[in-house]
């Protein structure tokens, strides 16, 4: 899977956990940049990723990441395993 399909797939999760019609997913967007982005949402969008991408984070991956770009990554990285 490619960045612009992970990207993508991200987009509708995003619009879907923070109730957006359209948000523009950028690799620096964080959750400073979400409005309604706390830790309840947190843990909703990466349940809701672990579900759609079919991976599993750690607790200390989940922690980790502070981006978008670093989610894309994230969740590249476990595609490829």
């Amino acid at each position: 899977m490619d960045e612009a399909q992970i990207y993508a797939r991200l987009k509708s999760i995003f619009e879907d956990v923070f109730g957006y019609e359209s948000i523009e997913l950028t690799p620096e967007l964080t959750a400073e940049d979400v409005d309604g982005w706390d830790s309840i949402s947190h843990f909703r969008l990466v349940l809701t990723v672990e579900r759609v991408f079919k991976v599993k984070f750690s607790p200390t991956e989940i922690g980790t990441f502070e981006t978008v770009g670093a989610l894309v990554a994230l969740i590249r990285s476990h595609a490829e395993r």
